[in-house]
């Protein structure tokens, strides 16, 4: 179910609300003040990466991350 934003046009409340997409002219009520009058935003999809987003190890080639990135910038690494 999708996630839309939302922000209400008499008190200028942003919300997000889950809206079915076989219901997409579904009113939506401000739960700040309770008025109807809201205009959907338009915001950025959000992305989800899972692990390391590059499938490679960290910036001095080991698995495991340094405390304090980033650990290298010609490869070498400072732990060593």
């Amino acid at each position: 179910m999708p996630i839309y934003e939302y922000r209400c046009s008499e008190c200028g409340k942003v919300m997000e609300v889950f809206q079915k997409q076989s219901k997409p002219n579904e009113t939506v009520v401000c739960p700040g003040c309770g008025s109807k009058k809201v205009e959907r935003l338009i915001s950025a999809p959000a992305r989800v990466i899972m692990g390391n987003s590059h499938g490679e190890s960290t910036c001095c080639g080991r698995t495991e991350r340094c405390e304090t990135p980033p650990c290298s910038t010609d490869g070498v690494c400072r732990r060593d």
